[in-house]
């Protein structure tokens, strides 16, 4: 029972967090000033305790397994829904459903813990499954809005085409190897047809998931629908979580693989940059426009996975941490303007600098962090992505990505340069966020500063591998 309750303390926290708000629901229940308060309280504890009592370990007969590694992965999932507690706390307190919303993204949220602890295709089937539909309820989320529903049924209908895809891909994989376990399937390839057609049918889930080109086109439409509490969970946790699993997935089970796999990487990466950053450069809607930025994104993350060593691990769940704070940061400002002013349109942003001086700070902090110009954290954590994927001596790989880097500092630069420079004879008028909102942005911006010049932050992910 010890060894239960201490591999499965994550799982177990949010559960009870669940049933918490389940129980106030139910119950006499609370004003939305009350209870959002304690549900941050709540978040900010379910954080703090994931590094704690940690230890490495396998339940259920290698179903479900974690680390240290995976450990640290989970909390910085718990640390990305935290903030978006705080950052959109002027949504959440006019919101009439507030505990079912976050019932449904701590429902999404225990799934992605799941599917980063599973130890086999089907609980990792499940557990995605559980991580996905929650999210299509959250993007429903704004009821009065016509475009919620259209990105909420946009959702559901790709989770669902991706779904089926995964499981087609599971059974031929079974069929190929004679198991589903995550241990026993590397001794099982040997690059036979039926196992590299179920492998690129795995492959295609993950790519829907992950909004890699051509298995973006969901992606836009649904960030624009949705709420920004929930465009935020998406771009950076959704994202985070799959992530964390698919480069485990590649890594440790699919290894024997790595010739098939890696030019489809490459390929898919050079595509989802290219993609990603053209269609940026022509957005007007600002959550379009990080629609096709955390694409691009994307991309990045595959130069590094594509290394296929413990660097490319280090590299990329470095760069997750600092994805959060960054692009956390830019929903945060675009929650705060679209719930005060109503306003969405780059267009509109300008001059904003004039009447929101820290606002306009904290959104050029962050955009700069995501194109990555130095000293922010982007910087570092795409020339450590870049780095592990040189490692392979793909120079004219790297040197692509490096070009993508270039293109998207026009389209981060163009928004900046609205805010500050351009002028507006009808700006956003004054904004007063509150006390919660302006310290979810510090500790963003604080985030963005101190990850990349902090080392030790580095070198301990790297001793958790």
């Amino acid at each position: 029972m010890n060894e239960f309750l201490t591999l499965m303390k994550s799982e177990l926290v949010v559960t009870i967090i669940i049933f918490l708000l389940l129980f106030i629901k139910i119950g006499k229940g609370m004003k939305n000033e009350t209870l959002l308060p304690l549900i941050q309280v709540l978040l900010l504890v379910n954080f703090i305790s994931g590094f704690f009592f940690n230890k490495n370990g396998t339940l259920f007969g290698d179903m479900f397994y974690t680390s240290s590694l995976i450990a640290f992965q989970k909390s910085i999932l718990s640390l990305g829904v935290y903030l978006i507690s705080m950052l959109c706390t002027d949504w959440l307190k006019k919101s009439q459903q507030l505990p079912e919303f976050f019932m449904l993204m701590l429902s999404a949220l225990l799934g992605m813990f799941f599917m980063i602890s599973s130890g086999n295709l089907l609980i990792f089937y499940l557990s995605l499954e559980l991580a996905s539909i929650p999210v299509a309820a959250m993007a429903n989320f704004d009821l009065e809005k016509k475009r919620s529903s259209e990105g909420a049924m946009k959702m559901i209908l790709s989770s669902a085409f991706s779904s089926g895809i995964l499981l087609f891909g599971i059974s031929l994989m079974y069929g190929a190897t004679g198991t589903i376990s995550f241990a026993e399937i590397p001794g099982q390839l040997d690059n036979s047809t039926l196992q590299i057609l179920a492998f690129v049918f795995l492959f295609t889930a993950f790519a829907f998931k992950l909004s890699i080109v051509p298995f973006h086109l969901w992606t836009a439409d649904v960030y624009e629908g949705s709420p920004i509490a929930a465009t935020s969970f998406l771009s950076v946790i959704s994202k985070g979580a799959v992530t964390f699993i698919f480069i485990a997935a590649l890594y440790k089970v699919f290894q024997p693989l790595y010739d098939t796999w890696y030019m489809m990487l490459v390929i898919l990466a050079i595509i989802t940059m290219v993609i990603g950053n053209l269609f940026a450069l022509r957005q007007q809607n600002i959550k379009r426009f990080l629609a096709f930025s955390s694409i691009a994104q994307v991309g990045f993350i595959l130069v590094g996975i594509s290394s296929n060593d413990k660097n490319g691990i280090t590299a990329v769940v470095f760069f997750i941490l600092i994805y959060v704070f960054s692009n956390l940061a830019a929903f945060g400002v675009a929650s705060v303007i679209s719930e005060n002013s109503g306003k969405e349109n780059i267009d509109e942003y300008k001059g904003l600098y004039k009447t929101n001086p820290f606002l306009s700070w904290m959104l050029a902090l962050a955009l700069f962090s995501l194109a990555g110009i130095p000293p922010t954290a982007g910087f570092f954590g795409k020339l450590f992505l870049l780095t592990a994927g040189g490692s392979k001596g793909s120079y004219w790989f790297i040197t692509i990505a490096a070009l993508n880097m270039v293109i998207s500092l026009y389209y981060y630069l163009r928004v900046v340069r609205a805010v500050f420079m351009d002028k507006n004879e009808t700006p956003i008028e004054k904004i007063k966020p509150s006390a919660t909102v302006k310290l979810g942005l510090i500790i963003c911006g604080g985030g963005i500063i101190l990850v990349g010049l902090l080392s030790w932050v580095f070198d301990y992910i790297q001793s958790l591998n």
